[in-house]
């Protein structure tokens, strides 16, 4: 079957459409999200105390004061950007696919609009690649950097390794300071999830995944034999078995208090993707 309203991969990801894509996608992240201009302003409440002589008058908390009948003003501190990083996974299994654009496609105009998004709201954004090649871009306000990085990622193979797990635990102790990490896997390395949830401890974690159509399994397709596209190991499952455990993925997530979206390819995804990140106040994370 041939899909003509979607560019493949080599199409999409070296034509022009691919920045205007990204362009649009970043608005739509950023519609409704308080503006940037307030950066940094501090406006965002910390606690009321007891009015002192040469505090100023429209700091007056009026509700405390109406319950307790003595001044009281608001306190504030300065909002500050946390720098947000994405990690792309950049292995064989996200190319590979049964649609003319991959995950990985799909993963990579998300991650442009994403940044684009948080230069917006003046967030720092940084790069780090989870598959087998070396490419880590540290948080900066640099919209060319961005440009470089996204260019770069245009550039796939299909031979390359998740590295998903051994990326997390690295990055964990070089966060010195609350960071936003925003994951775009398919999470196939093992060991992912627990990994993910031992960084959310500490940090805003959000994860984006993403499905072949041909990772859900069909009914009466009865026993298949396949290999794995990364490590090349060859295994029997059956026709309704589904490559990833989903439901146990999703339930350690929301134990996990992390964010996560499962993004299948095969569907329009636009609309729930920018309710995903309005509804969490996701990119309004990035401001503290």
């Amino acid at each position: 079957m041939t899909h003509h309203a979607v560019l493949s991969d080599d199409e999409f990801l070296d034509s022009r459409r691919f920045l205007v894509a990204a362009k649009r996608l970043a608005n739509d992240l950023a519609y409704g999200t308080d503006p940037s201009q307030f950066l940094g302003s501090g406006t965002e409440y910390v606690q009321s105390r007891l009015y002192q002589s040469g505090d100023p008058i429209r700091s007056l908390d009026w509700r405390v004061m109406a319950r307790t009948g003595k001044p009281f003003v608001k306190q504030f501190e300065a909002t500050k950007a946390l720098p947000c990083y994405l990690l792309i996974d950049t292995s064989a299994s996200m190319t590979v696919s049964s649609l003319p654009r991959s995950k990985y496609g799909h993963a990579v105009i998300i991650a442009t609009g994403l940044a684009l998004a948080c230069l917006d709201r003046v967030s720092p954004v940084g790069m780090i690649a989870v598959g087998s090649r070396d490419l880590r871009i540290r948080p900066s306000l640099s919209r060319d950097q961005i440009l470089t990085w996204s260019h770069e990622l245009k550039k796939y193979r299909f031979d390359e390794s998740t590295s998903l797990t051994r990326r997390i635990t690295e990055l964990a102790p070089m966060l010195v300071s609350r960071a936003m990490v925003i994951v775009l896997s398919d999470l196939h390395d093992p060991g992912c999830v627990g990994a993910i949830r031992l960084l959310a401890q500490n940090h805003d974690v959000c994860v984006l995944q993403f499905r072949d159509p041909a990772e859900v399994g069909q009914q009466g397709t009865g026993f298949i034999r396949a290999r794995e596209v990364e490590t090349g190991h060859l295994y029997m499952a059956k026709g309704t078995q589904e490559l990833v455990k989903q439901s146990a993925i999703e339930q350690s997530m929301k134990r996990g208090g992390i964010d996560h979206m499962l993004i299948d390819t095969g569907k329009p995804y636009e609309r729930n993707l920018r309710h995903f990140f309005a509804s969490r106040s996701i990119l309004g994370k990035a401001q503290r």
